[in-house]
């Protein structure tokens, strides 16, 4: 086993000397704070949106649940995992979303990774936004499809390869973030919509970061007022909703399909039923008061404003610090200060483009927004 050791450390010492080397720090929770080495920190840092993960009614509903059907589901869905909330939940996230039903998979990563290649295989085109999720880019390879990246939100681009590669391939996909998770723009999901119509292909978009968030809490393909026709409408659990898991909302048909074709749904144990008994409340809260689902896009606009960065389309401000160094820097001096907003380092993000990515919750209070403001406007910017 040496020799596996030897190459470990030498990629280790490699990615170490790039300052990419990268280790979980322990973190204890609690709403909009973050514990990390014996401070108390206000975090800016996280995807809980709407702050649910410790809303006593989500709490309750898990207590509930873990006391009624236990801790585990026990197996695959498909097996004896299939629980009676998962009916339930199916349908509300089928309410939310404007589909004829939705499928739950066991992580947002799974969800892709089943998705895609259930739909493509290698006789088949898939366009993929450059700046889409690792999981997209993980389904698509997945699939044996053709792949084809095209340039971030450049319709055009995208126009031009389904023109180039369509006639060669019986079916087409094109496939990208709803909000993009680290820039926090949205696609223009209308016009690939209509790219999508042309060319008898199909659209599927990943709204892990806009569900809960925009369009009313029910996601970017409603950002603009009026839904736009997006059939395959995957996303997450565990983001705005707070809990864990991934979905995909769709037609009857391509539901049925992925239940028996997807293989992450069909050899993963199912989630836990207080996961599944949480998201539910989760809805409960996102439906039943959608101003409160509209108040991290406000906090996030306020503090474009003081910084004068552009007008966000999310929760998610990205600040393109460029090196590494600088931006470990950069998140050093906001701790210092009481925040948490940890450094985006390649390759999560392309070279030259690291960067600071805040992420604003409905409770993170506008008096410390305002604060760190001021400060990135002073400290970080002025650099």
């Amino acid at each position: 086993m040496r020799s596996l050791d030897v190459f470990a450390w030498d990629k280790l010492a490699a990615l170490e000397q790039q300052r990419l080397r990268r280790a979980p720090v322990v973190t204890e929770r609690q709403g909009i704070y973050a514990e990390r080495n014996g401070r108390r920190l206000l975090s800016f840092s996280c995807n809980d949106y709407l702050n649910l993960t410790h809303h006593p009614a989500l709490i309750a509903a898990a207590v509930e649940a873990t006391k009624h059907y236990g801790v585990g589901a026990g197996s695959s869905r498909l097996v004896t995992g299939n629980h009676p909330l998962y009916d339930e939940l199916e349908s509300r996230l089928a309410r939310l979303k404007a589909t004829e039903t939705a499928c739950v998979f066991g992580s947002g990563y799974l969800a892709n990774t089943g998705i895609i290649p259930s739909l493509a295989g290698p006789d088949d085109l898939i366009l993929v936004d450059e700046l889409s999720h690792a999981c997209i880019n993980a389904g698509a390879k997945l699939s044996g499809a053709n792949v084809h990246r095209y340039r971030h939100c450049d319709v055009e681009h995208a126009e031009a390869l389904m023109a180039a590669h369509r006639a060669n391939h019986p079916r087409a996909l094109i496939v990208t973030d709803g909000v993009f998770s680290m820039d926090g723009d949205l696609a223009p999901l209308r016009e690939l919509s209509r790219l999508a119509e042309r060319f008898d292909a199909w659209l599927l978009a990943d709204d892990a970061h806009g569900l809960g968030v925009v369009g009313g809490g029910r996601g970017s393909a409603f950002a603009n007022g009026k839904a736009v026709d997006v059939p395959l409408q995957m996303g997450t659990l565990s983001k705005a909703i707070g809990g864990y898991g991934g979905y995909l909302c769709a037609s009857q048909a391509v539901i049925d399909l992925m239940r028996t074709r997807a293989r992450t749904f069909i050899y993963s144990t199912g989630l836990p039923p207080a996961v599944v008994a949480a998201a539910i409340a989760a809805i409960d809260v996102i439906e039943g008061d959608p101003g409160y689902a509209a108040e991290p896009l406000r906090k996030a606009r306020n503090f474009a404003r003081a910084t004068n960065l552009p007008e966000p389309q999310s929760a998610i401000v990205p600040v393109i610090v460029g090196e590494t160094d600088a931006v470990l820097a950069a998140s050093q001096l906001l701790e210092e200060e009481g925040f948490l907003v940890v450094a985006i380092r390649p390759p999560t993000v392309p070279q030259g483009t690291a960067r600071l990515r805040f992420a604003f919750t409905a409770q993170h209070p506008d008096g410390d927004v305002e604060r760190l403001a001021e400060l990135v406007r002073s400290r970080v910017l002025s650099r």
